[in-house]
């Protein structure tokens, strides 16, 4: 395999479109959700996003990067206003209408409505989750964090429910994504099957590794 350098100055040199995916790809694979708001006006908004990341457990605490508000942003504006939002899977089954809703809809058509997903609604969050998916985690907006050098937005949710399959929960609170169909992304558009390869034990100095269930 023969290696390729680059410097800064040739990355900002590549073409726009050919930039963004070798920037986007660098990172590696990404867990892929489907996050679900509402605004004042009771309008739903459903966006694809693969910017997740663990904040905390306690508070339980997950945190989402948004996109520069600089032109008009649903999900964005639809968290400043109402406070919540809602995470959802993604599984084979219909990848493709949530790649759909990264298309600019128009506020007033729901993506829900557009890629044929259904909305559902629990207790706890006002903000709509997929009915399709198999897990689905309600959040209440922590903090909103305006990153400086691009202006990105990573918004912190602190967990408010969550629902999902009992057989996927491990006795040790482990949670098998696979057995919830989830899958994951590389760059803009690409979309794997997550294989488990094994799960290791505690990483220790004065004992090995081992596999464990």
């Amino acid at each position: 395999m023969s290696i390729k350098h680059y410097t800064r100055e040739e990355i900002l040199e590549m073409p726009k479109d050919f930039r963004r995916n070798f920037i986007n790809c660098l990172s590696g694979y990404k867990p892929v959700c489907l996050c679900g708001t509402i605004n004042l006006e009771r309008q739903t908004n459903l966006a694809i996003i693969s910017n997740v990341l663990h904040v905390g457990a306690h508070p339980p605490l997950i945190g989402i990067l948004l996109r520069p508000h600089v032109v008009e942003r649903h999900t964005v504006e639809n968290i400043d206003q109402v406070g919540y939002f809602t995470l959802n899977n993604v599984s084979e089954d219909y990848y493709k209408a949530a790649h759909q809703t990264s298309a600019r809809y128009p506020r007033e058509e729901s993506e829900f409505k557009a890629t044929g997903l259904n909305e559902f609604f629990g207790e706890r969050v006002p903000a709509p989750y997929v009915k399709e998916a198999s897990l689905k985690m309600g959040f209440r907006i922590r903090e909103r964090v305006k990153i400086t050098t691009n202006a990105t937005i990573f918004m912190v949710g602190q967990l408010e429910e969550v629902f999902l399959p009992e057989e996927a929960i491990g006795k040790d609170g482990f949670l098998f994504l696979e057995k919830m169909g989830s899958i994951v992304s590389s760059g803009l558009d690409r979309y794997h099957r997550a294989d488990p390869i094994a799960r290791l034990s505690y990483a220790k100095t004065d004992r090995p590794i081992k596999e464990i269930e």
